[in-house]
């Protein structure tokens, strides 16, 4: 199983979190994660963060990253979208 932990944080506050799981082992780790962030940002009513390098490097390390507002187009009213892999078997 692929588990992925959304939370937005405002005022250093967790405001709201949802966790999202994965069963499909035929999909790649990026696939996951790509999928994981979609659902997230549908669940939240969030437009897509964009990737930025420091945001890959991250991930790639800690399998984590922050998504601030430098991540999206749209205006957004909490200070991060923290984005955490929290279970990952093969």
């Amino acid at each position: 199983m692929f588990r992925i932990w959304g939370k937005i944080i405002k005022n250093g506050k967790t405001i709201n979190d949802h966790t999202v799981c994965i069963d499909d082992y035929t999909m790649t780790r990026t696939k996951k994660v790509y999928q994981a962030l979609d659902e997230l940002c549908y669940t939240f009513d969030l437009s897509k963060p964009i990737w930025l390098q420091s945001n890959q490097t991250d991930f790639l390390y800690h399998a984590r990253t922050r998504f601030t507002q430098d991540n999206f187009i749209d205006s957004i009213d909490f200070d991060y979208l923290d984005f955490q892999v929290i279970e990952e078997e093969y």
